[in-house]
């Protein structure tokens, strides 16, 4: 491998840019033919008055009109041109992106918790792209352009050029207090809508017990209050755009007249045309309105310029990893190796120094009273919580060593708080794969004694769930996400709590499940409370404090635990 001292790799997001570079070009040069079409209509009236009213020449007033028109038209057709180009800048980026803001996403909802704003990739996208497709770029690729006119202007009379420069630089100084006053509150009033996002968020995710228990005004007089604070400071951030827009409004308006003004004494004074006098202040203004359009739409930029720095950063914090050598199925064991893992966002191992293995056909019953540890075992044996140190091996390969995507056909969840997916039972149960087959789905339902379930349902397997699978009750959803972790046949299966909201009847299924997985040389980690999920398993891993206190035989663990003998 070849190794630059000195470099650093660009980061995906300044890398879709750069892959951009021919559209920035494009827009570029549609820019610099678009400025210089904005002289038709000074010189236009230049020679309307020094020309057509001096000669009193019909034929040359009628050509000139016809040169005009039809250079007017171009220039209409060019910006329509740049803004369809820009709005396909703007998508072109976004297609570059998605992936990555999806994925980073995923990575803050993972690495971070839920408090993480994990969406907020996705919202820097958009703003991104609304800026890039707004007219926000229109100001910045014309602010170049300014000399020009302005040395047109040094031409026609050196005080109409350092009236010219004089307002140049007022706007110029108006733009950069809108920088400098707007950035903070920007920045603050996407913090602020951040965390009202959260609220709202959370109350949807929570509803019905927020309904139950009378906790509506409560909560809705919090989401009151950062609703609120998001106001006051976006207001702060649009009243500084808008007050600095409207002054350099009336400047631009006050400029317009002064060249009015000083072209009208230079041509009292004998030292310029009536023609130069109007063409001056069509000028004037023309140069001027790059740097009104930026002032105006500053907020936009500054917010677009947050979101890029935000991508940026997210995108150094979690790189792509490079795509692995494909492995082969694991079919041998389980190795958990001087594992610890720690809640996202939080530097302490809520779980440490555990070690075992399990081979295939074994499965394992872990116990221990709440607050050992348990569910944050399981979410580290499938990579959804960091792994602080040791590892999780199959087959000796450690999960890192996999590509997520082929590492999650080996792998089946289930999770204690189940989330469905919008979607019919099958999509879900066979986790929204375009391969799936109803052979597939069906094995996977049977398994999990769900079949009968299913097509009692009014549409059956086509039976639509709401988002988090609404239209179910808790044991149906437990039972269905218990068939799309045996989709597929994985060789690893963790079950947190999977009996947690299961009848007899379900109960029994899960038993078969766990036989049906021991059969077929699978390792399966069951994570239970309550006794009755344990019959069918062959291994127990006690836990306490976040430590391995014993792991062995279900009969030898369990009877050191009760003090007499357990039947295996």
């Amino acid at each position: 491998m070849k190794v630059t001292s000195g470099t650093h790799p660009a980061s995906p997001v300044s890398s879709a840019f750069a892959s951009c570079r021919n559209v920035l070009i494009g827009i570029g040069a549609l820019s610099c033919v678009i400025n210089l079409l904005m002289l038709t209509g000074p010189f236009f009236m230049l020679q309307i008055y020094d020309r057509v009213l001096a000669s009193r020449s019909v034929p040359t007033l009628v050509a000139l009109l016809i040169l005009a028109a039809g250079l007017y038209a171009f220039q209409g057709l060019l910006d329509l041109l740049r803004a369809r180009v820009l709005v396909g800048f703007g998508m072109r980026l976004d297609s570059r992106l998605r992936a990555i803001s999806f994925d980073l996403m995923s990575q803050l909802a993972l690495r971070r918790g839920r408090d993480a704003n994990a969406q907020q990739p996705l919202r820097d996208l958009d703003q991104l792209r609304q800026f890039l497709s707004g007219q926000g770029p229109v100001a910045i690729f014309d602010l170049p352009w300014m000399p020009l006119y302005l040395a047109v202007l040094f031409i026609f009379h050196t005080v109409l050029g350092l009236l010219g420069l004089a307002g140049i630089v007022v706007l110029c100084t108006l733009m950069l207090i809108t920088e400098f006053s707007t950035k903070g509150p920007t920045r603050i009033a996407a913090r602020r809508s951040a965390v009202r996002n959260s609220l709202a968020d959370s109350y949807c995710r929570n509803v019905e017990p927020v309904a139950a228990m009378g906790m509506k005004a409560i909560l809705r007089q919090r989401w009151n209050e950062a609703h609120a604070a998001y106001l006051d400071d976006n207001q702060r951030a649009v009243n500084v755009s808008g007050d600095l827009s409207s002054m350099s409004k009336v400047f631009r308006f006050l400029l317009q007249s002064l060249m009015l003004a000083a072209g009208a004494l230079l041509v009292i004074e004998g030292e310029a045309s009536a023609g130069v006098m109007i063409a001056a202040s069509i000028l004037s203004s023309r140069a001027l309105a790059p740097v009104e359009l930026a002032i105006s739409n500053w907020r936009g930029f500054v917010a677009a310029r947050q979101s890029y720095a935000r991508l940026s950063a997210l995108s150094a914090e979690f790189p792509a990893a490079p795509t692995p050598m494909p492995l082969p199925a694991p079919v041998g064991r389980l190795d958990v190796e001087a594992l610890a893992v720690a809640p996202p966002g939080q530097p302490r191992p809520t779980v440490a120094g555990l070690s075992f293995s399990v081979p295939a056909g074994s499965a394992v019953g872990v116990i221990g009273p709440s607050g050992s540890g348990k569910s944050t075992l399981a979410r580290g044996l499938v990579g959804a919580w960091p792994v602080s140190k040791g590892g999780v091996r199959l087959d000796g390969a450690a999960l890192e060593q996999w590509d997520s995507d082929a590492l999650g056909r080996h792998l089946g969840y289930l999770p204690q708080d189940i989330e469905l997916f919008d979607g019919t039972i099958a999509e879900n149960v066979s986790r929204f794969q375009p391969d799936a087959t109803p052979e597939k789905v069906i094995a996977a339902c049977e398994r999990a004694g769900v079949h009968e379930m299913i097509l009692r349902l009014p549409s059956g397997y086509d039976t639509r769930l709401g988002e988090g699978g609404v239209s179910l009750s808790g044991g149906e959803r437990q039972r269905v996400a218990l068939a799309r972790a045996l989709y597929g046949e994985p060789f690893l299966i963790v079950l947190d709590e999977p009996n947690s909201n299961l009848d007899a009847d379900g109960e029994a299924a899960l038993t078969r499940a766990i036989k049906w997985a021991r059969e077929a040389q699978r390792v399966v980690i069951v994570v239970a409370h309550r006794p009755s999920a344990l019959s069918a398993v062959d291994l127990v891993l006690m836990m306490g404090g976040g430590q391995q206190q014993a792991f062995g035989p279900k009969a030898e663990i369990l009877g050191r635990v009760l003090k007499q003998p357990v039947a295996a």
